[in-house]
């Protein structure tokens, strides 16, 4: 990765099919007071955070022991983990470089911010997200009808138009027959996923699920949600 200072290590892929952590209900059906929490040490399924008993994250190298092997580790291959491989950051932390990050799935209103797609880790659930290197934070989420600005661990998943597509789809309906890509999961047990949308001509990443109805994206400050016309993010 780019930038001194950056901890060196491997990507490394995470699951989501986890009966056992609880999650956070989503503001659609049960509005939240306050900011969501952080991501606990103990969930089995992702990689945790190290704490001190705070409410939010502290940084973690990228090569401490127990993550998942990365890809060029990875001696069987096959198709990758359904989450695909991630590169885990922080807020504050120098952001990679291209080698690292893959193309962006789009550029913010000024024509020149590069946006990216990840999955913020907050304390009982793991939200679709977009990344602005160029926004501090970077890493912005839609949750509770705002463009929540998250402090603390987030992932980056690397956007390969060799290996994903964006699928069109609308009403939370999940594209029969293809394999998504896994973003995250709420409290009460439903999946997220990666979805696009596109607003004032940008293309916007959130998330959505089959309980959503449709797609939750930040933009301008606010959670946009979004019936019709958007795609979420598919394997090959």
């Amino acid at each position: 990765m780019s930038g001194p200072g950056f901890p060196s290590g491997p990507l490394y892929p995470y699951g989501v099919d986890n009966k056992q952590v609880s999650m956070p209900e989503h503001p659609t059906f049960q509005p939240p007071e306050g900011p969501p929490p952080s991501y606990p040490a103990h969930s089995p399924g992702f990689p945790s955070p190290a704490h001190d008993g705070g409410s939010e994250p502290h940084d973690r190298a990228l090569g401490s022991p127990g993550f998942p092997q990365s890809p060029s580790a990875h001696q069987g291959g096959g198709a990758p983990p359904p989450s695909g491989f991630r590169v885990p950051l922080t807020t504050g932390a120098p952001f990679p470089g291209r080698a690292q990050t893959g193309v962006p799935v789009g550029l913010d209103l000024d024509g020149q911010s590069e946006i990216f797609v990840g999955s913020a880790l907050f304390e009982r659930s793991v939200h679709p997200c977009k990344i602005v290197p160029a926004l501090d934070p970077p890493c912005r989420v839609p949750y509770a009808g705002t463009e929540f600005e998250h402090r603390g661990r987030f992932d980056l998943l690397p956007f390969d138009p060799n290996t994903m597509e964006w699928v069109p789809t609308g009403q939370g309906r999940l594209p029969q027959g293809r394999r998504l890509v896994e973003g995250g999961y709420e409290e009460h047990g439903g999946k997220l996923y990666h979805a696009l949308a596109q607003i004032s001509g940008v293309n916007v990443p959130g998330k959505t699920g089959e309980h959503l109805g449709g797609c939750n994206v930040p933009f301008g400050g606010a959670e946009h949600v979004i019936r019709e016309n958007y795609q979420v993010l598919c394997w090959r």
